[in-house]
């Protein structure tokens, strides 16, 4: 044992050694193992970080909450029959209703009307392109709507349709700057006035769709006496949370059947409406992490091919420079075993350390995105450990040929070599 460590000590000194005395040349070589392992490890790291996102994303919404509209967010088996979703009649009062009476399963059920591209003005500001969430009562609790500032809209505003409006943090920032408080304040869109009551917290987009930074939040029936919210072109959304010791999917059939029911959907037909759910998404987002990481695996697989044989390059040409030494060794006694173990410790070593450069370079790109692009990068030690075998085995691979052409030497010759 002590032979054997003494071996490998030995042999990773020396490969220290050689990226010590040919900077340049065992750098080229290092070259090829470092991309690999980084784009290995880097596919894994974002996407597994990626995962770990929407998964706290559907935590925080909820993933015992149903989007109910025309449009379903995947296809239903098959193609995408958008012909047939733009005929769908859209949610309204009516099914808001039924499923508030018929439904026990549920806790919260409401109407969102999605207002897009609006203009909004405020004395001499104006900004474009603000989405409106025309909402009824509820809405806040299932989306877990936060207020910095203010209050949010109260069950009056709501159900009367008051012109009273909940701004986001983003479109608050732009129509009052300077830290002016927007709260009792009148904004204009759609030619009407609307009374703010209050500000959003800063949330980012959610997996569901909802940006309420750059939007405002005001009554459904506020919008339903402005513009036409039914329109072939506009699709309110009936957002629906079940209860939280009941089974999503039994709630799912029991609004199903409530909503045929109020619209007269006869048995055996399909429904003239689309349930969507978050875990939808999760499921078809798994798939495509599947593929990008097989795509990251075969960029990484042919980088490491490349590195691989810069190894055994190099490995070839250390065979050489140590041909008298290895002669030398073995005229005193050395086992061919111990010379191959020799030089195949020193590839791993060299790879290994390709391999540490390469993870290094992750945790730099981990964390530009977490503090540069506000993506959280998760650092898993399995990745890291991954990267570390996925070298070793290249340095194996790299080095066993190179190692047993020296191992095989002739002591005689060896010496006699220039």
């Amino acid at each position: 044992m002590n032979h054997l460590g003494q071996i490998i000590f030995t042999s990773v000194a020396q490969a220290l050694h050689e990226l010590r005395a040919n900077k340049l040349r065992t750098f080229l070589s290092l070259l090829g193992v470092t991309i690999g392992i980084f784009c290995i490890i880097a596919v894994f790291t974002v996407l597994d970080s990626m995962k770990n996102n929407i998964r706290t994303e559907i935590s925080s919404l909820g993933s015992d909450v149903l989007y109910i509209g025309r449009w379903p967010w995947m296809d239903e088996g098959g193609e995408y029959k958008w012909w047939e979703f733009l005929r769908r009649p859209s949610m309204g009062p009516k099914e808001l209703k039924a499923v508030q009476r018929d439904v026990k399963s549920i806790e919260y059920a409401a109407l969102s009307y999605r207002d897009g591209n609006l203009t909004i003005k405020q004395g001499d500001q104006e900004v474009e392109g603000i989405t409106g969430f025309a909402v009824t009562n509820d809405f806040d609790k299932i989306q877990g709507v936060e207020i910095e500032n203010g209050r949010y809209l109260s069950l009056s505003e709501l159900d009367g349709g008051n012109h009273a409006v909940v701004l986001g943090k983003e479109v608050a920032d732009a129509l009052f700057p300077g830290g002016v408080d927007p709260v009792g304040k009148k904004i204009t869109f759609h030619g009407r006035g609307f009374n703010v009551v209050g500000v959003l917290r800063k949330s980012g987009q959610s997996i569901s769709g909802f940006n309420f930074d750059n939007g405002l939040i005001y009554p459904y029936y506020a919008a339903a006496g402005m513009v036409d919210v039914t329109s072939i072109n506009n699709d309110p959304t009936l957002v629906i949370k079940t209860g939280s010791e009941v089974n999503v999917q039994d709630a799912r059939l029991e609004v199903e059947g409530a909503l045929r029911r109020i619209r007269r959907v006869a048995p055996g037909e399909k429904n003239n409406f689309a349930v969507n759910q978050l875990s939808q998404i999760t499921e078809r987002l798994n798939v495509m992490f599947t593929s990008i990481n097989m795509i990251g695996g075969v960029i990484g697989a042919f980088s490491l091919v490349v590195g691989a044989f810069g190894i055994a390059n190099i490995m070839f040409v250390t065979v050489k420079e140590r041909t008298k030494m290895i002669g030398l060794k073995k005229a005193v006694g050395a086992r061919s075993r111990s010379i191959l173990l020799e030089f195949l410790v020193e590839a791993v070593a060299l790879c290994i350390t390709g391999g540490l450069i390469g993870i290094v370079l992750v945790m730099l790109l981990a964390v530009i995105l977490t503090y540069a692009a506000d993506f959280p990068v998760t650092l898993s030690l399995i990745n890291f450990f991954i990267g570390i075998a996925i070298s070793a085995t290249v340095g194996v691979l790299a080095g066993f040929i190179p190692a047993r052409s020296a191992s095989r030497l002739d002591p005689v010759a060896a010496m006699r070599s220039h």
